[in-house]
């Protein structure tokens, strides 16, 4: 088992337009959160809808492609790798954050696959 690897594969909607910066280095970042529907039947034969929300970030050439075909309520497929980071607020306490970074981004509905690879 030693090809073992952090891969991620996300189905879902876009929350909000995505936020982009331009960092000092002259590389793009897209950050937008992305939901995903699991259905399931409870003890009673009801259907109910979970939705879970993600963090994404996308860098460079997929940040560009992020910020020109990408918005609020958009389908789409993304793949990449789970991250975890932490940071402090304003406040002084340590915040925790788990985030996928997009390397692939399909547009669903007749969208191509894009993005750059980070190998």
């Amino acid at each position: 088992m030693s090809t073992l690897r952090n891969k991620v594969q996300l189905i879902g909607n876009v929350g909000q337009n995505p936020e982009i910066r331009n960092l000092e280095s002259g590389k793009k970042v897209a950050s937008f959160s992305l939901a995903t529907n699991e259905f399931y039947k409870n003890s009673k034969g009801e259907k109910v809808q979970d939705t879970q929300w993600h963090n994404v970030v996308a860098w460079g050439k997929t940040a560009e492609i992020v910020e020109r075909y990408v918005g609020t309520g958009k389908e789409i497929a993304i793949e990449g790798k789970l991250t975890n980071r932490s940071y402090e607020s304003k406040e002084g306490a340590k915040r925790y954050v788990t985030e996928v970074v997009a390397s692939e981004i399909l547009l669903l509905g007749g969208g191509t696959v894009m993005g750059e690879s980070h190998q």
